[in-house]
């Protein structure tokens, strides 16, 4: 369902039908009687109806009617006019939010190739070709009032499904074409640009909130400047045009108010940092917003120019920017406009615009909210808008619990969290904007159950547990930028030999919570105060992502780790077992610590358990890696290549002089190989190899780097990186030749960005990508002498028929007991993520 912030899609959409109509030829009262020219009538009127259904915020009749539209057009063999109505189509699809529906049909009307992958979330083709793609298209196709009418509407398509740079050009390219037309109005398209400018600041913004190391927060923080800038200079163009349409301006005004008041407040963060740039632009920026303010004010005719339903949503967005603005004053006159909305959505009979206007005014009358947010959520329901029901459910869930209404509260935090995956499984893949507040307005929701669940006299701990897998996944796949994963939750994983301990750490603010879960089914729990667990951890990551690691005393990590383990371990000890596999779930603030090297005083945990890491107790099914099955395709640099000078490269990255030796013995341990070494370890021989044949391991000696930023997480091949997301692609190719996909993934000579607690999460997002059953990888760049022999030995152990984990542990045990590889920094680094068999 469409939201204010989309509703500039349509807002000109009534004049620009007209537009179309009054350019068909005029029909004489001879022609009326001919049956062509009565059908052609007919479409006519089916469009006027579809655009007055869409004004009152019907969007699904307007579809209705319109479809009936482009049906008659078809019969008529009316070019032009089936790509009008199908531009139709497209508007009331945006307004339902099916966007990828929407593009596909904005392809159909353009008559571009639909195998073309222009709407596919994940291209098949790199961005450059399809961004070539849209430009030699726009170029060749004739410049006529429907086609750019229906360019602007594919640039806002591909702007909602998170194709922002295919976005840009296709708008820029249509501006372009635009401005070359005698008299033709330029505003609408500038406005689209405006918000393909504020989409990017919003996700380069949602990027340096996820970001955790310093030097990737510094190169963020330039771009969010850079698309804030570029998008408030757009909309001051639109305003400033002299003839620009009434519901443009204003809309142009509104985005702009809006889009000052979020990025002053994100200047005030980060401007306490100290950042004297960022002090002065912030001066420039606050000054400009009560006369923005006060501009709308001064022209609120404009509200009562605009069709009600877009009326409705320029009201509630106003009503919200000037709450956020300190002023008595204001904050009555944003309560005037959300009433007014209300009365309006009221007299429509419209529920979303209800359930909006409800819950805007829940948030403006506190005194009052309990009643608002109730009538919202019933509204919601009502029109099955589960994107905003979610929203209100957590508003009630934070008021029961204020009230001390807890079982209440526990049941509007459940139902919130399930319409948020709902909306999630619904709209994800095709809808940029919750991916890009996911941080912000989705993730508390998770958490604040999870607390209220714990705060019970007997927590439901199986449920404690569910709701944190759901968390995990829905962070990975926002991370990722995906849709569903095909992992599944461990206890439905189905005939396991010996089913694990599985160990869930999660970090509820205040508290870190400790839940074992035993093979029998049983639950123990243990709670903890964040600010030791949160200080142990800091020292720790501070040694270990230590350039001197390797010469730092052992006693000065132990101390450390043996505070971890008397903090996390020893009040869990006794629901352990004495040996065997652990599998760990770890939050976020804990996905860069080795748990294997957590140390009791005599000894590290490694010592008794192989261990195992997962993404909220979700994997694909385990299963054993027969040896007659170890067939590997080997890739690896051991020479300085071209890759190591691209943009996104770390500095330092040198020559990994051992990868020959390692490549020569993880072959030797294999049944068969197929090896690709420097100059021949190319993207594309890497693409070529995994779509036409049939790999069980994908073994890669190359400098690699997981950050908490997925641009940032990337192996090195002989002629570029490949970025975590670009990584899905080449995985695909494989999965089309091995249905099974890889069986393991090993990740050798790579490390975790400086400052990145969330290293889990990039190794999980490649194993994910890689459909990988198990990964191996490690969270610092590890002596080459050493990783050779450990891999040796790990690939020995699996060709003896040894589990993966404990394959790995034994290898890991074998430099330890290895005076020359005693030290944590040789074997501790070395982390196995997914299946454990």
């Amino acid at each position: 369902m469409i939201k204010f912030q989309y509703w500039f899609k349509y807002s000109l959409l009534g004049i620009l039908a007209l537009s179309i109509v009054v350019s068909q030829p005029s029909i004489t009262p001879a022609q009326t009687s001919n049956k062509k020219a009565q059908q052609h009538n007919q479409a006519q009127v089916l469009t006027q109806e579809g655009y007055k259904q869409l004004n009152l915020g019907q969007a699904i009749k307007a579809l209705e009617i319109w479809e009936k539209a482009t049906s008659i057009y078809r019969q008529l063999d009316n070019q032009e006019e089936i790509s009008g109505s199908l531009i139709d189509e497209s508007i009331a699809l945006q307004a339902l939010g099916a966007n990828l529906r929407a593009c596909h049909t904005l392809i159909k009307a353009l008559k571009l190739d639909n195998n073309a992958g222009i709407c596919t979330i994940a291209p098949a083709q790199s961005t450059e070709s399809i961004k070539q793609l849209l430009y030699t298209a726009i170029t060749k196709q004739k410049p006529i009032p429907v086609y750019l009418l229906g360019w602007r509407h594919l640039g806002e398509a591909l702007r909602q499904i998170g194709k922002l740079d295919e976005s840009k050009i296709v708008l820029k390219e249509t501006l372009s074409l635009t401005k070359q037309t005698p008299s033709a109005d330029i505003s609408g398209i500038l406005l689209s640009l405006g918000k393909v400018e504020q989409s990017l600041y919003k996700q380069a913004q949602n990027r340096f909130f996820q970001t955790e190391e310093p030097v990737f927060q510094k190169e963020i923080v330039n771009i969010i400047q850079e698309h804030s800038l570029n998008s408030l200079d757009v909309y001051q163009q639109v305003s400033n045009i002299p003839n620009a349409p009434t519901g443009v301006k204003l809309q142009a005004q509104l985005y702009r108010l809006s889009l000052l008041l979020d990025f002053d407040n994100w200047l005030a963060a980060e401007s306490n940092s100290g950042n004297i740039q960022l002090k002065n632009i912030r001066t420039k920026i606050t000054h400009q917003i009560q006369p923005a303010a006060t501009l709308i004010i001064n022209n609120s005719l404009a509200f009562s120019q605009i069709p009600a339903s877009n009326s409705i949503y320029a009201k509630l967005n106003f009503a919200k920017s000037l709450n956020k603005i300190a002023s008595k004053q204001l904050h009555s006159l944003a309560i005037e406009y959300a009433e007014e909305a209300l009365q309006t959505a009221k007299r429509l009979n419209n529920p979303r615009l209800k359930s909006d206007s409800f819950g805007t005014l829940g948030k403006l009358k506190p005194e009052q909210s309990l009643a608002y947010f109730q009538a919202a959520l019933s509204q919601a329901q009502l029109s099955q808008s589960s994107d905003l029901a979610y929203q209100w459910q957590q508003q009630l869930g934070d008021l029961y619990k204020k009230q001390g209404k807890y079982d209440t509260a526990l049941h509007a935090y459940s139902a919130a969290i399930d319409n948020v995956t709902k909306v999630r499984d619904d709209l994800l893949p095709s809808n940029a904007d919750l991916q890009f507040s996911f941080q912000e307005k989705v993730e508390p929701v998770y958490r604040e159950y999870m607390r209220l669940l714990l705060a019970s006299p007997n927590p439901n701990l199986k449920r404690v547990i569910q709701v944190n897998e759901r968390l995990q996944i829905a962070q990975l796949e926002n991370f990722l930028q995906c849709g569903k994963l095909d992992i599944i939750p461990l206890n439905e994983v189905k005939n396991l030999p010996n089913p694990p301990t599985v160990v869930h750490i999660i970090d509820l603010d205040n508290n870190v919570e400790v839940i074992v879960q035993s093979p029998d089914g049983s639950f123990h729990h243990h709670s903890v105060d964040s600010k030791l667990v949160k200080t142990s951890v800091d020292n720790l990551l501070e040694i270990l992502q230590s350039s001197r690691l390797g010469s730092i005393n052992k006693n000065l990590i132990i101390l450390p780790s043996q505070s971890l383990y008397d903090l996390l371990i020893v009040p869990i000890k006794t629901s352990l077992p004495p040996s065997g596999t652990l599998v760990l779930t770890l939050d976020t603030s804990f996905q860069s610590l080795p748990i294997g090297m957590l140390h009791d005083g005599k000894d590290y945990l490694l010592k008794r358990y192989s261990i195992a890491q997962t993404l909220g107790s979700r994997i694909r099914p385990p299963k054993f890696l027969p040896k007659e099955q170890l067939r590997a395709l080997i890739a690896g640099l051991s020479k300085f290549s071209p890759s190591f000078n691209a943009l996104n490269a770390p500095e330092g990255l040198k020559a990994l002089l051992r990868v020959k030796q390692e490549v020569e013995d993880v072959k030797k341990q294999t049944t068969s190989s197929t090896v690709l070494l420097n100059e021949k370890f190319t993207s594309q021989a890497l693409e070529q190899q995994l779509s036409t044949n049939h790999f069980s391991i994908l073994h890669l000696t190359t400098h690699a780097q997981f950050s908490s930023d997925a641009q940032k997480t990337m192996f090195f091949t002989w002629n570029k990186p490949i970025t975590v997301l670009e990584f899905d692609n080449l995985l695909k190719l494989n999965a089309q030749t091995n249905e099974d996909g890889i069986e393991l993934l090993v990740l050798s000579a790579c490390e975790t960005a400086k400052g990145n607690k969330r290293s889990a999460l990039g190794i999980a997002g490649v194993a994910a990508q890689a459909g990988a059953r198990s990964t191996v990888a490690t969270l610092w760049k590890v002596d080459a002498d050493s990783t050779a022999l450990l891999m040796e030995e790990f690939y020995k152990n699996l060709k003896s028929g040894t589990p993966k984990a404990e394959a790995l542990r034994q290898a890991q045990l074998n430099l330890m007991s290895n005076s020359k590889y005693s030290h944590p920094y040789f074997w501790a680094s070395f982390l196995l993520v997914g299946g454990w068999l």
